[in-house]
Formats: structure tokens, sequence, C-alpha cells
């Protein structure tokens, strides 16, 4: 008896190990500047002329289109934040999506990418 009094509390700390959702997801920019920390790794999936035009601070190029990000993942830590971006949001999505199926452990996605970025007036390196 005792042991079928036992299976919710074990069914709940497995689901509770296991089940997590992966941390974060799309944020507002004001939100994805508080995630920049030095331990951070920046990403910019645009092509390498939008990120001429302007990127943010510390971002790494890695195009997601031509493949670099994927070709690149394995260099990167999957334990530390990664913050990845692009023009407006779609494909960072599928960068972050790939990121977490790699096994990344924080991925967040500027939602609404660098538009949203300058358009809430934050500042971008040339």
């Amino acid at each position: 008896m005792r042991a079928l009094a036992l299976i919710p509390l074990l069914s709940i700390a497995l689901f509770s190990a296991c089940g997590q959702p992966a941390k974060s997801g799309a944020v507002a920019p004001a939100a994805f500047e508080r995630t920049i920390a030095p331990n951070a790794q920046l990403i910019d999936v645009r092509t390498a002329a939008e990120f001429a035009g302007g990127h943010l601070d510390g971002a790494l190029n890695l195009d997601w289109t031509s493949g670099q990000l994927q070709a690149r993942m394995s260099s990167l830590d999957k334990d530390a934040p990664v913050l990845v971006y692009c023009a407006s949001g779609r494909r960072s999505a599928a960068a972050r999506e790939a990121l977490l199926h790699a096994g990344f452990k924080d991925v967040t996605d500027l939602d609404g990418g660098i538009q949203a970025w300058t358009a809430n007036g934050k500042p971008v390196v040339r």
C-alpha cells in the first residue's frame, strides 16, 4: 500500500526533472538588453551585408540562411546563454529552435529582431 502512495510523488519528481521546458524564448528589446552579459553568446544570424549595415555591439555574425550557424554550433558553449537576433525575428526563431534541438540550454530570441531594437531607440554599431 505504501508503494502505491509513492507513485504520484515519483511521477511529479520525474516530470519536474525531465519535463522542464527550455529556458527563455522570444523577448522584447528591453528584456533582451537585460540578458546581455559577459558570459552570453550574442549571435546575429543575418547576412554579412545586413550585419555590416549595423549590429549589436559584441555580436558574432553567423548567417542562418547560408548555414554558418549550423556549421559553427559545435564551437559554441551549450551551457552559456545564447542571445540570437535577425532583422525581424523569423530567422532567429528558426535558429533558436535549431540551437535548442542541438542541446543548448538557454536560448533567447529578440522579438521583432533588430528592427524592433532600433525602433525602441537601442544602439547599433557599424
